[in-house]
């Protein structure tokens, strides 16, 4: 019996983090983390990616060409998923329902449609599910055991 994997989706600030903005106590979990999962099981939300663009830009003040091949650097080496006209929509009744903000309903929205399980964040309420995602912040301890499942997998 073949176990079964698990999609995970990052969003934006673990790249942040992963990318050595913030904290380098929390970039050193993250990088840990992220490499430990199966490269396979791990999409990102093009609504993450461009957010990332944005933080590396206005607040790292990354010129925005090194800003572009970072992440550039995660679409060669990482499934995205792209949200569609039906994710936008689920988004705005989650975020009406839920009170998100839109662009963190989108990345959850996205990362459903994209049949991810988890969706690892920092700024999201821990421990949220909507449409078979679990939001999970993996600085929190004890670890969410979904989060201990992934690692284990």
């Amino acid at each position: 019996m073949s176990c079964m994997r698990m999609r995970v989706a990052l969003d934006t600030n673990i790249l942040v983090y992963f990318e050595g903005l913030d904290d380098e106590e929390r970039a050193e979990i993250v990088r840990n983390l992220v490499e430990q999962l199966p490269r396979d099981d791990i999409t990102i939300p093009v609504q993450a990616l461009g957010e990332l663009y944005n933080v590396l830009v206005r607040k790292a003040h990354t010129p925005r060409a090194a800003a572009r091949d970072v992440v550039l650097g995660w679409t060669a080496t990482r499934a995205i998923a792209s949200a569609n006209e039906g994710t936008f929509l689920s988004a705005i009744d989650l975020a009406a329902t839920h009170q998100l903000v839109i662009w963190d309903a989108i990345i959850v929205a996205t990362a459903a449609d994209a049949g991810c399980k988890v969706l690892l964040s920092e700024e999201m309420h821990h421990g949220f599910a909507w449409g078979g995602v679990t939001v999970i912040n993996p600085f929190l301890s004890p670890r969410h055991p979904l989060l201990d499942t992934l690692l284990r997998g």
